[in-house]
């Protein structure tokens, strides 16, 4: 660990050097070590979990049958084409078939995901792949709403651009009223084509 903290500081330095900077100037003196620091303990977290570990003993029995929901998860993440962050809220829910989660399992999945370099696409599927893999419900459906600063610093420049995924499988794939359902609940109105 402090070999790569050690080799991300160095590169840190030389970015800075690139960009016309001088990484010893005082207000720059600390920045590589932060840097290091925060994207191994933080912003990149999620590369050492793994699903299981996080829902480790939080799977329990129950014959409850109707839809589960945990909405309004925050998350921050960071583009793997720019590397600037993208933050939003993530909705999750699920039908369970014997299974149920413990709460604070499912925000914990979504920063798992969401604390590795990321395309909001492919976020929304793997949260929706783990949990149906995990916890075999009768359907899962997942909504990613998020402000990418790739569109709002860069680019077009827009600052009010939201970009919205949703991955639904299941009975919220097969059955329209159970989608509508979960959309009412979460206050949007999204349809797929049966």
């Amino acid at each position: 660990m402090e070999d790569k903290k050690k080799q991300i500081e160095f590169h840190v330095k030389e970015i800075l050097r690139l960009i016309g900077e001088d990484p010893e100037r005082e207000g720059l003196l600390d920045t590589p070590h932060r840097v290091a620091k925060m994207y191994l303990n933080e912003i990149f977290e999620g590369y050492k979990q793994q699903p299981v570990e996080i829902l480790n003993n939080a799977v329990f029995h129950s014959d409850y049958e109707e839809m589960v929901i945990v909405k309004d998860i925050d998350f921050y993440s960071m583009c793997e084409h720019h590397m600037i962050p993208f933050f939003g809220v993530v909705h999750v829910g699920y039908i369970p078939d014997g299974k149920l989660i413990g709460l604070s399992k499912i925000p914990r999945l979504v920063d798992m995901f969401a604390r590795r370099l990321q395309i909001q696409e492919q976020m929304t599927v793997q949260i929706a792949k783990t949990l149906e893999e995990l916890l075999e419900p009768k359907g899962v459906a997942v909504v990613v709403e998020a402000i990418h600063l790739c569109s709002v610093m860069r680019g077009v420049r827009k600052p009010r651009n939201k970009m919205i995924t949703s991955e639904v499988r299941g009975a919220f794939r097969k059955h329209q009223k159970t989608r509508e359902e979960f959309f009412s609940h979460i206050g949007r109105r999204f349809s797929l084509i049966d």
